[in-house]
C-alpha cells in the first residue's frame, strides 16, 4: 500500500478533467451535476471491475450491469477549469480544488462566498496497494461534524468516533446496540457541518470495507476519517447540499429509486418460523387465519418461513414437504379466500445433499472454486455445507425463475421473501460467471441478493401481469430498494432493541432505503413479556413494514393474542395502524415518486431546531406526523420535546395545541402511543377497515389541524386500486388555510380517477373552536363533504 502523491494534468474535458498519478493511474473527475461532482481512480489506466449495479439514475440497469464510463442521466454541467500551481474545477455550487502533492478539497459556494466544507488528510489523502486492488481514503474530520448513514448500522444514530465494517453476515440474535456488521452494504454516508451546509459521499465499490469515523487516532495526521476496502475501484460521488434532506432524496435518485408495491403491503403481516417448523404445517398455518378471525384482528399477509422445504432438520429450496403441508392448493385457497397473500421464504444456496444439487451442478449454474473452476464453491449454510447460485449466470436466473414460478406462483404464492442471501462465501476469488464475463465473487458479494431479489421480481412479473410485485429482501446494497422492502433481520427480544432498531432504522432511511421495517416481538432470544410485546407492536405500526415474526427460544409464538390481558391495547395499536393506511400509502407513493423518506429522524424536517440534532426516540413518520413511542419498561410519564417548527403542533388523540418547542411531561399508561401532528396539516384516514385494500374502507375522514392565526398549508391523498402498475389514480391537493376567525379547507383533484370513496367527514380536534369553510360553505366539525 502506498500513498498517492505525483499528478500530472492528462486530458481535459468539457466536464472535468484526467491526471495522470506516478506516472501510471489514471484519477477521472467528472462533474455530474452542479452539485455532484465523481472521482474514480483507474489503477494502470483500467477498472478493477468495469461495472456497477449501484448506480442507476434514469432507475433502469441491465440485468450485466451498467459501465463505469457510461453518464447517461445524468446532466453533466461544463466546468469552469483553471490550470495554475493547483487544479480548480468550479460549478455553479461546488469547487474542487486539486493541489500537490495529490490532494483534494472542497467548497460550496454559500451566500456568493466559497466556504470549504471537506478536504482530504493533508498528509496523505489516497492510498493504493502495489500488489493488489486495496485502497484507502482519508479525509479531514472535523469535531463539530455530524456524520449519517452507512444504512443498516446498530447504535446510536450520529456515527462519530466510532468505525463500521461492511461485511454481510447472517447476524442472527445481534445486539442492536453494538452489534457490527450485519446484513447489508451501504457505503455511504452524509455529513453536517456548523457553517457550510451538508455533503456526502458515496463510495460505489461492493468488496468488503470498513469506516473509521474517529476511533482511530494517529499522531502524525491530522484528526481523519478512512474509507478502506480490501479490493475493487476507488469510485466516489461528493455531493452537497444546504440541508441533509436534500442529500437523501438525491441518493435515492441516483441509485435508482424506491418500488412502489401493493396496498396490501402496508396491513399487517404475520410469520413465525414455529408454524412451518412443525409437523403438521397445514394445519398450523391454516389454524392462523382461523384465530385471526376468532379474535377479530385485521391481517393483510402472511410471511411463510422456510420449515415447508424441510427434509429432516434441514431446508431445501424449491421443495415442498408434502408431510408437513400435504395439500397445497388447499392450502394456499383458504389464504386467498380470507384475503391473506402468502409471502414464500426461499434461499439461494442448495446444500449438497439437495434433491437437485447434482443437476445443478452438472448445468454450472452455481458459483465456482477459485482454485477448480470445474468445482462448485462449498459454504457453510444451515447446519451444513452447500453451493451458491450465481446470479450473474442468465442460466441461474433461469433457473431461479422456473423455481419462483412451478414451485410458488403456481399454487397460488404469489410473493417472495428472499432470505438468507448474505453469499457469505469466504473463498474471495470464487469465480462468478458474470455475465460471460468473469468476476470474483469477492467484489460483488453484495450484488447477489439485488440480483436474486429482480430474477424473482421478474418471475412474479410474467405470472401477474400489470400487477405490481411485492418482495422482501434481507441483504443487499444501494439498488435493492428498486426492488424489494427489507428489515433489520433477525434482532432480539430484548427493550432496548425497540429503541435501537428504530434508530437503525431511521440509518437506512437517510440512506436511501425508505420502506423498511423490524421484527415485531423480536425474532431470537427469549419471548417477550406482556408489556414489551405491546410497546413493540405500539412502535411497529409506525413502519412501513410491520411484521410481527418469531423464533423464541422456548419455542412459542409472537402472535397478537398471546397474552390475552393486553389484547385490547393490542388492538387498538392495529385499529390505528389501519385508520392511517390512507396517509401511510400517500407517504409510499411519495416515497416511489418523489424520493421523499417515509421515516424521518426530527434534523431532517427542523434543522434549525438544536434539539433536533439531540439522539431521540421521537420521529416523524411523513411530513406530518411525530411519533413519540413509550419505549422504557415500566415508564408511567413520557417526557415529549417538541420540534420548533413554523406553526405548532396537535396532539392527535386529545385535540390540544402546543406551541412550538413545548416541553411535555405525559402521563402514560399501557395503551398510550403519543403521536403529535404537524399544525397545518390534513390527515386523511380510514374508517372501518379491516383489510388495507382500499376497497375495504368504509369510511373517510379528513381530519383538519390548522395553524394558529394567519397560515395557508397544503396536504395529499393519493388513491388508486391497490395493485395495478401504472394504475389509473386520484390525487387530491388539499389547502388549508386559516385566520383568526376561520379555518378554510379546499382542494383539487388530478388524475384520471375518482376517489375511492365519495364523500368525507371533515374533522376538527376537540381544541379548535374557529368558524370552518369548506370549498366556501359554512360546516360543522364531524359534517360530510363530496370530494
Amino acid at each position: 500500500m502506498k500513498t498517492l502523491r505525483d499528478w500530472t494534468l492528462h486530458t481535459r474535458h468539457a466536464t472535468g478533467v484526467d491526471l495522470q498519478v506516478e506516472g501510471r493511474h489514471l484519477l477521472s473527475i467528472r462533474v455530474l451535476e452542479d452539485d455532484l461532482i465523481r472521482v474514480s481512480l483507474k489503477k494502470d489506466g483500467g477498472w478493477r471491475l468495469d461495472r456497477t449495479w449501484c448506480v442507476a439514475p434514469g432507475g433502469d440497469m441491465p440485468w450485466d450491469g451498467r459501465s463505469r464510463d457510461d453518464l447517461a442521466g445524468f446532466s453533466c454541467p461544463e466546468a469552469r477549469i483553471t490550470d495554475g500551481e493547483s487544479l480548480v474545477i468550479e460549478t455553479e455550487v461546488l469547487r474542487l480544488t486539486v493541489s500537490q502533492p495529490l490532494h483534494l478539497a472542497w467548497a460550496a459556494r454559500i451566500d456568493g462566498q466559497w466556504v470549504p466544507f471537506v478536504e482530504e488528510r493533508p498528509t496523505g489523502g489516497t492510498l493504493l496497494g502495489t500488489r493488489d486492488h486495496r485502497h484507502e481514503h482519508h479525509l479531514r474530520r472535523y469535531p463539530e461534524d455530524r456524520v449519517y448513514g452507512l444504512g443498516e448500522k446498530t447504535g446510536d444514530l450520529e456515527r462519530s468516533g466510532r468505525r463500521f465494517e461492511m461485511r454481510n453476515l447472517d447476524a442472527m440474535g445481534y445486539d442492536a446496540e453494538r452489534t457490527d456488521p450485519l446484513y447489508k452494504h451501504v457505503a455511504f454516508s452524509l455529513t453536517q457541518t456548523e457553517t457550510a451546509g451538508a455533503w456526502s459521499i458515496f463510495y460505489d465499490n461492493l468488496a468488503s470495507c470498513w469506516f473509521d469515523l474517529g476511533n482511530e487516532l494517529d499522531n502524525y495526521h491530522l484528526p481523519y476519517r478512512a474509507y478502506r476496502a480490501e479490493d475493487g475501484d476507488l469510485d466516489y460521488y461528493v455531493r452537497w447540499a444546504p440541508q441533509l434532506r436534500d442529500l437523501v432524496k438525491a441518493q435515492a435518485r441516483l441509485t435508482g429509486g424506491t418500488a412502489f408495491p401493493p396496498r396490501w403491503t402496508l396491513g399487517y403481516s404475520g410469520s413465525t418460523m414455529s408454524y412451518t417448523d412443525a409437523p403438521d404445517a397445514q394445519a398450523q398455518l391454516e389454524g392462523f387465519l382461523d384465530r385471526i378471525a376468532e379474535h377479530e384482528i385485521p391481517c393483510d399477509s402472511f410471511q411463510m418461513s422456510s420449515g415447508y422445504t424441510s427434509i429432516g432438520p434441514k431446508r431445501y429450496v424449491f421443495n415442498w414437504n408434502t408431510d408437513k403441508v400435504p395439500d397445497v392448493a388447499a392450502m394456499t385457497a383458504r389464504f386467498a379466500e380470507a384475503g391473506v397473500h402468502l409471502i414464500a421464504n426461499i434461499k439461494p444456496c442448495l446444500l449438497q445433499d439437495h434433491p437437485r444439487y447434482d443437476e445443478v451442478n452438472a448445468a454450472g449454474l452455481f458459483i465456482r472454486d477459485s482454485e477448480d473452476t470445474d468445482r462448485p464453491e462449498r459454504s457453510i449454510f444451515w447446519d451444513d455445507a452447500g453451493s451458491h447460485l450465481d446470479f450473474t449466470n442468465p442460466d441461474a436466473v433461469a433457473w431461479w425463475q422456473e423455481g419462483v414460478t412451478t414451485q410458488l406462483l403456481d399454487h397460488g404464492i404469489g410473493s417472495t421473501w428472499n432470505d438468507n442471501n448474505e453469499y457469505e462465501i469466504w473463498d474471495h476469488h470464487a469465480r462468478c460467471e458474470g455475465f460471460g464475463k468473469a468476476i470474483d465473487v469477492g467484489l460483488i458479494r453484495p450484488l447477489m441478493p439485488i440480483l436474486m431479489s429482480r430474477a424473482s421480481e421478474e418471475a412474479q412479473r410474467a405470472h401477474a401481469p400489470g400487477k405490481r410485485p411485492y418482495l422482501i429482501s434481507r441483504s443487499g446494497a444501494p439498488g435493492l430498494q428498486r426492488h424489494a422492502q427489507t428489515w433489520s433481520g433477525d434482532n432480539r427480544t430484548d427493550w432496548k432493541t425497540i429503541r435501537f432498531n428504530t434508530r437503525t432504522g431511521l440509518g437506512m432511511s437517510l440512506s436511501g432505503f425508505y420502506n423498511i421495517g423490524h421484527d415485531v416481538g423480536g425474532f431470537s432470544g427469549p419471548k417477550p413479556g406482556p408489556e414489551l410485546f405491546v410497546r413493540w407492536v405500539q412502535n411497529g405500526i409506525f413502519h412501513p413494514r410491520f411484521t410481527i415474526h418469531s423464533w423464541n427460544d422456548d419455542a412459542t409464538v409472537n402472535e397478537p393474542w398471546m397474552y390475552p390481558e393486553v389484547l385490547p391495547q393490542i388492538r387498538a395499536a392495529l385499529s390505528l395502524r389501519y385508520r392511517l393506511l390512507p396517509y401511510l400509502y400517500t407517504c409510499l407513493w411519495q416515497a416511489a415518486e418523489a424520493d421523499e423518506p417515509m421515516l424521518r429522524p426530527l434534523f431532517l424536517d427542523f434543522p434549525e431546531d438544536p434539539a433536533s440534532w439531540d439522539a431521540r426516540d421521537e420521529f416523524m413518520l411523513g411530513r406530518d406526523l411525530l411519533v413519540a413511542n413509550v419505549m422504557d419498561e415500566g415508564a408511567t410519564t413520557r417526557v415529549v420535546q417538541l420540534p420548533m417548527n413554523a406553526t405548532g403542533w396537535w396532539d392527535f388523540h386529545a385535540g390540544t395545541y402546543h406551541a412550538p418547542g413545548t416541553r411535555l411531561e405525559l402521563a402514560v399508561d399501557l395503551g398510550s402511543m403519543p403521536l403529535f401532528v404537524r399544525a397545518g396539516a390534513v390527515l386523511p384516514v380510514s374508517t372501518g377497515a379491516m383489510r388495507a385494500d382500499p376497497l375495504a374502507d368504509q369510511g373517510r375522514e379528513l381530519l383538519l389541524f390548522p395553524a394558529p392565526g394567519t397560515a395557508r398549508d397544503s396536504a395529499l391523498l393519493y388513491e388508486d386500486d391497490g395493485v395495478s402498475e401504472g394504475p389509473e389514480h386520484s390525487l387530491l391537493r388539499f389547502v388549508l388555510a386559516s385566520s383568526d376567525s376561520e379555518v378554510t379547507l379546499d382542494w383539487q383533484q388530478e388524475g384520471s380517477a375518482a376517489p375511492i370513496l365519495p364523500t368525507a367527514r371533515v374533522i376538527l380536534p376537540a381544541g379548535e373552536t374557529r368558524r370552518l369553510l369548506v370549498r366556501g360553505r359554512a360546516m360543522q366539525s364531524q359534517d360530510e363533504v363530496t370530494l
